[in-house]
């Protein structure tokens, strides 16, 4: 028993964005329908869900192969078909005079370490803070991230959602949640598919540690630009 994908085909319109944000190659078009090709291409993560503007894609538990990263691979050729690998140039272009021109912005960093893998669980600066979690390719992209995202003493951490456990991130953010009670958490993530993978753990780990919060989410276009941004307020009735 596994939890899978399960596509409702006379909902789908067939806009082929759900096969676009699958990196794993699972979903195709079929007929000019979305369809599950295989059982064992699909991770169960849903990077498709999100993308999917007539919600014919939802989730299900029940007996399904087992997921196959080696088939996978055969079947897409490594990552060559995931959209957010695909090779691109951006054209952000500055020669090393002109950067050297402006007075360099200093470090807003508050907290070491920043990996989530290697932030002890009950670090003094967890508590009470306003966390910041970011897939690992934000900071590269916006041009002002730290102005923008850290100061007033916010806590960094980073993690990929596509080369790293996801669900020991879910677990381990979870348990910081409860052990810390901090009053916000911000995610910043990147316009690629895989990278909604970061927000939807993030989601999770809030609803199983049913503390309190102020939630943000920020989607970051590959320029560095800001794209969306939703705040929610976490509230559990006890």
């Amino acid at each position: 028993m596994r939890k899978i994908i399960v596509i409702d085909r006379e909902k789908c319109d067939g806009c082929g964005l759900c096969a676009q944000a699958c990196h794993e190659g699972a979903i195709q078009m079929v007929d000019g329908k979305a369809d599950l090709v295989s059982e064992s291409y699909c991770d169960g993560l849903g990077d498709c869900i999100g993308e999917c503007p007539v919600g014919a894609i939802s989730f299900e538990e029940r007996e399904a192969a087992p997921y196959d990263e080696e088939a996978v691979k055969k079947h897409i050729g490594g990552c060559q078909g995931c959209p957010g690998t695909m090779a691109r140039s951006i054209g952000n272009v500055e020669t090393v005079e002109e950067s050297l021109a402006v007075a360099p912005p200093s470090s807003r960093l508050a907290n070491w370490p920043v990996q989530l893998k290697l932030v002890p669980e009950n670090a003094p600066y967890l508590q009470g803070s306003h966390i910041v979690i970011a897939a690992d390719c934000t900071a590269f992209a916006h041009p002002d991230f730290h102005r923008v995202f850290l100061g007033d003493g916010k806590v960094c951490l980073v993690g990929c959602p596509k080369l790293d456990d996801s669900e020991a991130y879910r677990e381990k953010l979870a348990r910081i949640i409860v052990a810390n009670g901090p009053k916000a958490v911000t995610v910043v993530y990147m316009e690629v598919p895989c990278c909604g993978g970061m927000v939807r753990l993030v989601e999770a780990a809030i609803e199983a540690a049913m503390v309190d919060l102020d939630y943000t989410k920020v989607k970051l276009a590959l320029q560095g630009e800001e794209l969306a941004r939703e705040s929610v307020r976490y509230r559990f009735s006890r």
